[in-house]
């Protein structure tokens, strides 16, 4: 039997899903939930997850004073996301969402949301602004003990 209570849940799934060092085993039917949940899904249904994990995040006390969400934007990203994830889990997706977890257990949720995140997570950081972040902060690491340590990898 499938347990709905479970799946209200979702917040902490979701965030842990995407920040869970190992990764979350899926079977054919939670490949194809997440498949669906990704095809389902438009750019700018990423954008909504990518700014509601950005919010939940900035929560945390080491950056939370980097942030200045007010608690009425928080709301609403709380708002627009929970619309979001209620059209893909018991609209877009329901078939194989409730195979998925009929088959494979509520983890399948946790696993199609690791996917979701990471192709959010991947248009995320293809922004030119992001990319360049990146790129700076890489320019700090091209010492002489990253030199050494890449070629001592590489075997030269």
């Amino acid at each position: 039997m499938v347990c709905w209570k479970r799946l209200s849940i979702m917040a902490p799934i979701v965030a842990s899903a995407l920040l869970a060092s190992a990764p979350v085993r899926a079977g054919a039917y939670a490949d194809t939930m997440a498949k669906c949940i990704v095809s389902g899904s438009s750019e700018a249904d990423r954008r909504i997850f990518v700014r509601w994990l950005f919010s939940a995040i900035a929560l945390n006390p080491d950056v939370a004073p980097m942030s200045a969400i007010s608690p009425q934007q928080r709301h609403a990203m709380n708002k627009e996301t929970a619309a979001l994830l209620q059209r893909l889990l018991t609209q877009s997706c329901r078939r194989e969402v409730v195979e998925a977890i009929k088959y494979e257990g509520p983890q399948a949720v946790e696993y199609a949301f690791n996917v979701f995140g990471q192709v959010a997570g991947r248009e995320m950081f293809a922004s030119p602004h992001v990319a360049q972040a990146m790129t700076d902060m890489q320019a700090l690491l091209e010492g002489d003990e990253f030199k050494k340590l890449r070629a001592e990898a590489s075997g030269r």
